[in-house]
């Protein structure tokens, strides 16, 4: 029990950040985190060690995450989230600010379209900032199947964007 509570002291607040980076909503963020902790205690036993525990942490959020989402499958950003975004960038023009966020939520939405191996890459390199032998550790792949997978994933997602600002 000590040593997880070293763990949860030492790495809630890059979990935290990592699945805000996911949701953008503050609230959520922290509800994920807690549930993120609780399923990695729970599921201690089968850490291995053979990645770094931020690694392992990170997968089991992703997986907190992705939980979330299929429950609430037409969630929509709480007011408390605009607030929060309005209050971050309030040295921005309002037409700014609109259009940022409008372009942040395009990418996640095109980002959540990936086909699974590839939105996992692309969350785990972009939003918890893994380097790629990490990612190729909890994805069970290779470091270069990672690079590759991680490449052709942003391929799709400038594609789909591009598909996007044409209509």
């Amino acid at each position: 029990m000590d040593a997880f509570e070293k763990i949860y002291n030492e790495y809630f607040s890059r979990v935290y950040a990592f699945l805000f980076k996911l949701c953008n909503d503050t609230h959520l963020a922290e509800e994920m985190t807690q549930e993120s902790f609780y399923q990695a205690y729970k599921s201690f036993h089968r850490y291995t060690g053979s990645c770094d525990i931020f690694t392992w942490l990170a997968a089991v959020a992703k997986h907190t995450y992705y939980k979330h989402l299929r429950k609430n499958k037409h969630r929509h950003l709480s007011l408390d989230a605009q607030e929060t975004e309005i209050c971050v960038h309030s040295d921005h023009q309002p037409e700014h600010q609109y259009i940022e966020k409008e372009q942040r939520e395009r990418l996640r939405e095109s980002i959540n379209r990936l086909p699974d191996k590839y939105r996992d890459v692309v969350i785990l390199r972009i939003y918890a900032d893994l380097p790629f032998s990490q990612i190729a550790c909890v994805l069970k792949i290779n470091e270069n199947s990672a690079k590759v997978i991680f490449y052709r994933a942003k391929n799709m997602i400038m594609e789909d964007v591009d598909n996007e600002n044409s209509m």
